[in-house]
């Protein structure tokens, strides 16, 4: 049996009952927490800052999976860390440096990933997949929730799996954006290790039940 990653987005969450939330999904069968920072230039939304990853990683009792959409994250990559971290994940477009900013993620004993937005091919990281822990595929543009999942993700995410092949690394593939009980399936069988589900399972009127099934379609 498989063991896909499920990890369900905090953007999602309902912020003003956040620790009820994060006990749904401490409960539940998730693997991992997907949050998402957002600065409003990187990309049109701000999300939340630090001092709410603070306090979710007050109470989160699985791996916090950051996901960074701001410029010049280099900034950060110690205060992330400070904050509970332990993936951290910034975007290819927003990187001058991306080897060194890789480098100094894993200087702090994190995880490094590397997202890449919808029209950015997974070529550009023929040179630095070695280096990387995690690639975030993202499946809708990056900013906003609720999004529709863009169909030439599937060809993109064999590509990429292709690619950590011939490196002969050992790179998880993650995907963000509009992720749901109807794709989950497909996206695992192309490649990818880990699926990032917001909208569908905070919506859901049993959010646990909505995670248990992801877990079960995906594992066969």
């Amino acid at each position: 049996m498989k063991n896909t990653i499920i990890a369900p987005s905090v953007l999602a969450a309902d912020f003003a009952n956040l620790q009820r939330d994060i006990e749904m999904v401490n409960n539940s069968e998730a693997d991992w927490f997907h949050i998402d920072i957002m600065d409003g230039v990187f990309v049109p939304n701000i999300s939340f800052g630090m001092p709410v990853l603070a306090a979710i990683n007050k109470h989160a009792k699985k791996t916090l999976d950051v996901h960074l959409m701001i410029v010049d994250p280099d900034r950060y990559i110690k205060t992330f860390k400070e904050l509970g971290a332990d993936i951290l994940t910034v975007h290819y477009e927003a990187c001058t440096h991306l080897h060194r900013t890789v480098q100094a993620i894993k200087a702090e004993g994190m995880k490094a990933g590397v997202a890449l937005n919808p029209h950015t091919p997974v070529s550009v990281l023929e040179d630095i997949i070695q280096d990387l822990d995690l690639v975030l595929i993202m499946s809708v543009n990056p900013g906003f929730g609720g999004q529709s999942f863009i169909e030439n993700t599937y060809d993109k995410v064999r590509k990429l799996k292709a690619l950590i092949d011939a490196k002969g690394t050992n790179v998880m593939i993650e995907i963000d954006g509009g992720v749901n009980n109807k794709n989950a399936k497909a996206l695992v069988d192309a490649g990818v290790d880990a699926l990032v589900a917001g909208n569908f399972v905070f919506s859901a009127s049993d959010p646990i039940a909505t995670i248990a099934d992801l877990k079960e379609i995906t594992s066969k």
